[in-house]
């Protein structure tokens, strides 16, 4: 079922189609609106949140409509994922459905109890998120978080995954901006000499709060954008369902709610098809959530790459492929936004161990 699903939307995608007879291989899904941090480059910060979770029977609906498409639920948003009470019962109602999962925290809650839980589960990947090597940087970016607190929390999970010899994957992850720009090497010189962790990711600001002046160039618009095909859709706490993170971030509305109309009439409906039609026809600049987007586009050739294999084979590939399109022979294949602010805007750096 999943591989006709994904030959289905490979055809959609390359035939430029804008009704699409199959559903997304991969959902943000935001399971709780509450968080513990002010970071200043979230989105949270202009967009409040209610201290709100994601109810059961939304929960429920989207996981059973999905479950025989999806690949990965990404169950993040614009909260923390430990401060939902029901995160582990969610992981594990996903891998009921054969659906593989994934986390990004911020940390904070991530002690020893909350580590042997998590490493309990069948969780798939975790970024750990930690915005600079020092401490000034770290908590200017993390406010309300102790810089010690969360590294010891992040090493003991890594080591713990390490001695467990869980297949978790563990991916440690700096958003690079002005303060932690110089702090890139010390970063990855520390966190690649940690046991148990996987990756270590630099990876380019993709908020529009901390550099408003940056945008895509208009030859970017050349290719439609993968989300509206492939995914990942995002799922609001109250079931409100938006054809991207961004499309949220940006002020965008959303396109249809779990909670009232069936998955495959929410991905076929009208402003989705509309948005499809300005994309295969070049102009998803005219489009304002799209046209301040800072999300890097990549080429058809890795959109179709991203269809021929299950999702957990595209994320095990996806650190090399990123690494070559963004520093090697393939280098063009993805469009990073300008920035102008640095000589060399639109970094991604993804060093596996």
């Amino acid at each position: 079922m999943r591989l006709w699903n994904r030959a289905k939307l490979l055809a959609a995608y390359l035939g430029r189609r804008t009704r699409v007879n199959a559903l997304p291989v991969e959902y943000i899904v935001e399971t709780t609106a509450k968080c513990n941090l002010y970071c200043p480059m979230c989105p949270r910060e202009t967009h409040k949140q209610p201290k709100e979770d994601m109810a059961d029977s939304v929960y429920t609906r989207l996981v059973e409509a999905a479950g025989t498409s999806a690949e990965h639920m990404m169950l993040i948003g614009l909260g923390e994922p430990l401060l939902d009470p029901k995160i582990f019962d969610r992981i594990a109602f996903c891998d009921q459905h054969k659906v593989f999962t994934l986390l990004s925290t911020n940390g904070t809650l991530l002690d020893k109890t909350a580590t042997e839980r998590l490493l309990d589960t069948n969780l798939e990947h975790i970024t750990l998120s930690f915005d600079g090597s020092t401490k000034e940087s770290f908590e200017f970016y993390r406010k309300g978080a102790k810089f010690e607190k969360v590294r010891d929390n992040f090493v003991h999970f890594a080591r713990r995954k390490q001695e467990r010899r869980s297949k978790m994957q563990v991916v440690v992850q700096m958003v690079r901006m002005e303060r932690n720009w110089d702090e890139v090497e010390e970063f990855s010189r520390f966190w690649r000499a940690v046991p148990g962790v996987d990756e270590v990711r630099v990876k380019a600001d993709e908020t529009d709060l901390m550099r408003p002046d940056a945008a895509h160039a208009p030859q970017d618009w050349q290719h439609p954008c993968h989300y509206l095909w492939r995914g990942a859709m995002y799922v609001k706490h109250n079931g409100d369902i938006y054809p991207c993170c961004q499309s949220y971030n940006l002020g965008g509305a959303p396109v249809g709610n779990i909670g009232q109309s069936p998955l495959p009439e929410i991905f076929n409906s009208t402003a989705m098809i509309e948005m499809r039609q300005a994309h295969v026809s070049g102009r998803a600049g005219d489009i304002p959530v799209c046209a301040n987007c800072r999300t890097a586009i990549p080429h058809p050739i890795l959109v179709a790459g991203s269809l021929l294999f299950h999702g957990r084979t595209v994320r095990k590939l996806l650190p090399w492929v990123e690494r070559l399109a963004y520093f090697g022979r393939w280098s063009g294949l993805l469009r990073p936004v300008d920035d102008q602010r640095r000589p060399n805007p639109g970094l991604v750096n993804i060093q596996p161990k």
